[in-house]
């Protein structure tokens, strides 16, 4: 599995969100940059922490103009009943069927566990990979790596 690389431009794709909205990645190119937020499974402990992290910091995302979209394996059901419960205000995707095709094209899908790793892509408006980190399994990410890929996607700019 080779992740995608700083860089190069980001594979497109179409997802529904978990409202069954369909959620287009070059629908924001040209307006936005996009952070992309891959995570196993929801309600599971450490990816529940990450992204109520990430809630609890959103205004971040939104001050330096930059969509948030989280990708995970599950069904636009379960992530809908996950997001309720956890109050998250960003579109959880579902990378349901094909079975992680999204996460695969990215190179952050775990083929042994049928799932996706914990993997963030920020992604500039001209659709390019602007910044991206990893961590390893059962490890969650700090979100000082948002805040430096955040930053780095401003000096970019």
């Amino acid at each position: 599995m080779t992740i995608i690389q700083v860089g190069a431009q980001a594979p497109d794709f179409e997802l529904v969100n978990q409202f069954g909205e369909q959620v287009q990645l070059s629908s924001f190119r040209g307006k936005k940059a996009v952070a992309l937020v891959f995570f196993p499974l929801a309600f599971s402990g450490i990816c529940t922490g990450e992204l109520c992290e990430i809630r609890d910091n959103f205004e971040q995302f939104e001050t330096a103009g930059v969509e948030l979209l989280g990708i995970s394996v599950d069904s636009k059901f379960a992530l809908r009943a996950w997001a309720e419960q956890e109050g998250y205000q960003f579109s959880l995707l579902a990378d349901f069927w094909p079975h992680g095709e999204v996460a695969q094209s990215y190179g952050a899908f775990l083929d042994e566990p049928g799932l996706a790793n914990r993997a963030t892509f920020l992604i500039d408006t001209d659709g390019v990979v602007r910044a991206s980190f990893v961590t390893s399994a059962g490890e969650a990410r700090p979100f000082a790596q948002y805040q430096e890929a955040l930053g780095e996607l401003r000096e970019a700019a």
